[in-house]
């Protein structure tokens, strides 16, 4: 296994103990204290935020869009993550001894990969929306059954990557101690786990944001050069081109969040690949710990992003607080969210081929757009 005994886990890497009850790496009870505090500050925003998000657009029409949906899946995954995730390979890495039965060992071994998979791939496929609506606004949209067909076409990879992992998990008792390890068949060396783990990291990290970031830069230099195909010759309002400007920028925002949050604790996994001798020091406990905050720390900042930038959002998190004394939602907001302009109203602002093509029932939930800052697709 290496220099010493280091459990390999996808989300949890954490040094092995010598002892049966107090490990090397025991913390004091204030800087336990502390951990659990964060941790818990994290889980709570989390929840609360992806599980606004989700009510806000299903629950009005008017935010069920293509761009929407796949906003749902990624707040889906968020949630699941924090839920399900961060608490648990907290305690395991805070105390080093698996608490959590059998059945549970195989489900922290496959569901991380798939909510990481599912939330990069919600991202990119908003991306492609994007660039699609943008770029080639005169081709075919995404349709709801397109829609979904690419929601669980995502899952289902996401859970066929995340399965080897889920399948070689066990329960191991070392000195006394249960641990949830993954034992590759007949990987002594590690080899199989190496590469394993490169292509994982590749796949969840690296070759979407590649992808993302050509896609955004090419979106970014039609719509900064006012470029859209058909704008100038139909006269599309300024206050409308600013609006795709917003949608792209609150989108770009939450690919970087989600990058910077990530790359540490990737970096972290290659080097423990190559140099294993790095978990046989004490503070590495510590860097793990603040490591794993910081990329499920991403779970809890897309609630906030899209509450700051976008006005549909906001009005939708004021509506759903609405019973806290200090935020007091107006008329305002409610027609934010429920008010649909008629088609003939948004023919005669837009008067684009991309307004004109769209199915029905994108035109009852006001996919057509009206200028404002919004997530939904089509303009």
């Amino acid at each position: 296994m290496g220099v010493c005994d280091v459990m390999i886990d996808n989300i949890s890497f954490s040094p092995e103990i010598n002892t049966t009850g107090i490990t090397a790496f025991s913390m004091p009870g204030w800087q336990l204290a502390l951990w659990t505090s964060a941790y818990l500050a994290l889980v709570l925003v989390a929840v609360i935020g992806n599980a606004t998000v989700i009510w806000i657009i299903l629950a009005h029409q008017r935010m069920r869009t293509v761009t929407n949906y796949f906003i749902v899946n990624l707040a889906l995954a968020d949630l699941c993550m924090a839920t399900f995730n961060t608490a648990f390979n907290f305690v395991y890495a805070s105390h080093n001894i698996w608490y959590f039965g059998r059945a549970f060992c195989y489900f922290q071994n496959l569901f991380p990969i798939t909510a990481m998979f599912v939330s990069i791939y919600s991202m990119t496929a908003i991306t492609a929306d994007r660039y699609m609506a943008i770029v080639h606004p005169f081709q075919p949209r995404l349709s709801a059954p397109g829609t979904q067909a690419v929601i669980a076409g995502i899952w289902l990879v996401a859970l066929a990557l995340a399965f080897p992992q889920c399948f070689y998990s066990t329960i191991t008792l070392e000195q006394g101690v249960t641990k949830c390890v993954v034992a590759w068949p007949g990987d002594r060396r590690g080899m199989t786990h190496l590469l394993y783990h490169l292509v994982v990291i590749a796949l969840v990290y690296f070759l979407p944001l590649v992808v993302m970031f050509v896609a955004y830069s090419v979106i970014g230099l039609t719509l900064w050069r006012s470029a859209v195909p058909g704008n100038q010759a139909h006269g599309v309002s300024l206050r409308h081109l600013q609006a795709k400007k917003k949608i792209v920028k609150t989108m770009v925002l939450v690919v970087v969040t989600f990058a910077v949050c990530w790359l540490p604790y990737h970096l972290y996994f290659i080097l423990g690949n190559f140099r294993e001798d790095i978990y046989c020091h004490k503070f590495i406990q510590q860097v793990y710990l603040a490591l794993f905050w910081l990329a499920m720390s991403s779970t809890m900042y897309n609630p906030i992003i899209y509450c700051c930038l976008n006005r549909r959002f906001r009005s939708g998190f004021r509506l759903a607080f609405r019973c806290c004394p200090w935020i007091t939602p107006t008329e305002e907001d409610k027609l934010e969210l429920t008010h649909t302009p008629s088609l003939s109203v948004r023919v005669n602002r837009c008067h684009t081929r991309e307004t004109l093509f769209m199915a029905p029932s994108e035109a009852t939930n006001g996919q057509a757009g009206s200028g404002q800052e919004e997530m939904p697709t089509g303009s």
